[in-house]
């Protein structure tokens, strides 16, 4: 039985396959269609989520399987006082396979190590979200076709951003990739982060100014800044509009150029960017049902 705590969790070859599998079953749904028959996916999200959540319930249901759980953790029995521990324990007496998101960084882990049925990170704080990873890096690989030999720009929160951190460890493996990580001075990639580029001869550099970079990109990757991992409100209202992508900055761009999001955005890309076919940020939604369908069938070993 394994798990997905981390996108490390699978080899090179490993996602190869499993992307294999998503841009399959994008080509011949039908065929999946009853993969899942009388199987059960429990969603335990102790914190709001919307394409998540539901992506992982579309996944289930489009494989023909079933669905119970939990939207927050005041509609569970951690309302209650209930441990991860014990709640994983329940559940894998009611479904084959947990998707879970949590507040507190290495609670799924906690649980998978609890657990009689696969666990998937679904979120943990501001640690990793492994099936974003997944799904940024089938919307590259698809639209691009290939996941080497290009730049790219990561903008936004890249301190508390776990799309960035879980995207950033993925793609270190990949030949030939350059990041270009562009924040305000508080909202930088970790001290860890950097130290792990560094040691692996990675090649990157820190900028400011979003207009200075976009020439230079092959992929932009934008991020809000996330209100929810602030403990102040002043700060966050400081950050919250340092980068606003727009159609005059788009100009400068290369013209096939990809700008994805992992989502929800605010107000971090104009809405008058959503039409300009670089903008990939919609497909990177579809991109992810097919992912974690996907990663259903290999976990519940049914590919």
């Amino acid at each position: 039985m394994r798990h997905l705590m981390n996108p490390m969790d699978f080899s090179v070859e490993e996602l190869n396959r499993l992307f294999d599998l998503a841009q399959d079953i994008e080509a011949h749904p039908d065929v999946y269609a009853h993969k899942c028959d009388g199987k059960k996916l429990a969603t335990c999200f102790y914190e709001p989520s919307t394409r998540t959540r539901l992506s992982f319930e579309t996944a289930m249901l489009n494989l023909g399987g079933n669905v119970i759980g939990f939207s927050d953790a005041a509609s569970s029995s951690a309302s209650k006082g209930e441990s991860v521990s014990d709640t994983i324990r329940v559940i894998s007496c009611f479904a084959d396979i947990c998707a879970m998101r949590h507040p507190k960084e290495g609670a799924p882990m906690v649980a998978a190590s609890r657990s009689s049925i696969p666990v998937i990170n679904a979120g943990d704080g501001g640690h990793q979200h492994p099936t974003q990873t997944l799904t940024d890096l089938l919307t590259i690989r698809a639209l691009k076709g290939r996941l080497d030999h290009f730049t790219i720009g990561i903008c936004g929160d890249l301190k508390f951003g776990r799309t960035v951190h879980s995207l950033v460890n993925a793609l270190a493996r990949y030949a030939d990739i350059h990041f270009i990580f562009i924040s305000p001075e508080e909202l930088r990639i970790p001290g860890y982060l950097r130290d792990k580029l560094n040691e692996n001869g990675l090649s990157f550099k820190e900028e400011v100014r979003l207009e200075d970079v976009l020439p230079q990109l092959d992929l932009l990757y934008m991020t809000r800044v996330q209100r929810e991992r602030f403990f102040n409100e002043e700060d966050y209202v400081r950050l919250k509009d340092f980068y606003i992508l727009n159609k005059e900055k788009m100009e400068l761009a290369k013209e096939d150029m990809l700008v994805l999001h992992p989502l929800p955005r605010v107000n971090e890309i104009s809405v008058e960017v959503d039409d300009d076919p670089r903008a990939v940020y919609f497909k990177q939604v579809q991109y992810g049902v097919y992912v974690r369908m996907a990663l259903i069938l290999t976990l519940l070993e049914l590919a």
